[in-house]
């Protein structure tokens, strides 16, 4: 039996992970649960899962947990991130929101563990790091994401050095199709409606904007060792086929779902075997057809900036990446409008300056940089 902890147990990834966890209770065991401050639902999972490990980030919250559940084992603040290396877990499911899910990647590689990845942001921005921490525990990461998990699945069809392009797809958000002119009256309740998936808000407004799949872009180069004119993205508004992989014989391998998380993340967890799902089948007799675009660059600014943040490195993905994290927060808060988030991440790229990524301190400089930098840019936009 696997012993997993979720992190990031009451977001989108933590309860379809769960899902599957309760679908194959033969096969796993929720050995810790870690969450922020939704005790509603945490206490919820305690009961339904009965964890021996219980992270709050939230210090208040944990404290009521602790009331609630005076028998369990509880972690609160930054000490959340060590239950990753505990030696009674086997894989760790990493599907905290945002920059800080780098804190569990890089203390369960530490530790020799498992780690299904479903937080991009994190080999995103401390891709060297990572790397550092895989070599020191001996590690390895299993991507959850559905595009970088199909892609993941596509490379058995060959080998390394005959992969002629990696193809992400996109469903292009709710807005794919809106007039380019009426983009700026976009609210956060409309950016919030995914077509498709059901996911997050913050993750839901990146992919309205692009953003998500920019930080994709840069996960797959990290994750499949390719640069990246060697990776493209086109939007597939069915979200059906979940990636690609083009070979040097021009032979395409795709890898085709509903658009259900779980698939990915029940791969992960049973790799290199599968079981069967609680995602529907795919019936393809059914399908209306599947359409592929290039996305229009105007449209859509933000993979440009994400090919050029993944050439220039070090502190240049972290610009990226945080100025993202707070320009989406200024959004949502009514502080920007939504075409002044890549405006907002442009400028936080030209104002950081490149350094090199080299520990810790360096990381949380250029994350803390980044922000002030977007900070810096609300009030020359708007006073």
């Amino acid at each position: 039996m696997k012993r997993i902890a979720v992190f990031g147990s009451t977001g989108s990834i933590g309860k379809q992970t769960l899902s599957v966890c309760e679908m194959h209770g033969e096969e796993f065991c929720v050995e810790a649960i870690v969450f922020g401050s939704n005790t509603e639902l945490g206490a919820h999972q305690i009961q339904a899962f009965d964890p021996g490990i219980v992270g709050v980030f939230d210090k208040e919250a944990a404290k009521a947990v602790r009331e609630a559940f005076p028998e369990k084992e509880v972690v609160s603040g930054n000490a959340v991130w060590d239950i990753a290396s505990r030696e009674s877990i086997d894989i760790v499911v990493n599907g905290v929101s945002g920059f800080s899910g780098t804190f569990p990647l890089i203390s369960a590689l530490r530790a020799g563990k498992t780690v299904a990845l479903a937080n991009k942001e994190s080999v995103v921005c401390a891709g060297g790091l990572v790397r550092a921490a895989q070599r020191e525990g001996g590690g390895r990461i299993l991507p959850v994401d559905s595009e970088q998990s199909a892609i993941f699945q596509c490379l058995s069809a060959g080998k390394k050095e005959d992969v002629k392009r990696l193809i992400l797809t996109a469903s292009g958000g709710a807005f794919r199709d809106h007039p380019i002119e009426k983009l700026a009256d976009v609210t956060p309740e409309m950016a919030m409606k995914h077509p498709n998936w059901s996911m997050g808000k913050k993750i839901t407004i990146d992919s309205a904007t692009m953003f998500n799949k920019g930080l994709e872009i840069m996960e797959a180069a990290f994750l499949f060792d390719q640069p990246g004119e060697n990776i493209s993205v086109l939007i597939h508004p069915q979200s059906i086929v979940h990636s690609m992989v083009e070979f040097a014989d021009n032979s395409v391998v795709a890898q085709l779902g509903v658009p259900d998380m779980r698939l990915a993340i029940q791969y992960a967890l049973t790799y290199p075997d599968r079981q069967p799902s609680p995602a529907a089948p795919l019936d393809l007799a059914k399908l209306a057809g599947l359409t592929f675009t290039e996305p229009d660059a105007e449209r859509f600014p933000a993979l440009t900036m994400a090919y050029e943040a993944l050439r220039t490195g070090g502190s240049m993905p972290v610009a990226y990446n945080s100025g993202n994290e707070a320009a989406v927060a200024r959004f949502v808060n009514g502080e920007l409008r939504f075409t002044d988030v890549a405006d907002c991440v442009r400028y936080v790229m030209d104002g950081i300056g490149a350094f090199r990524i080299d520990d810790i301190d360096a990381l949380l400089y250029a994350d803390q940089t980044a922000r002030r930098l977007a900070r810096e840019y609300r009030v020359k936009r708007f006073i």
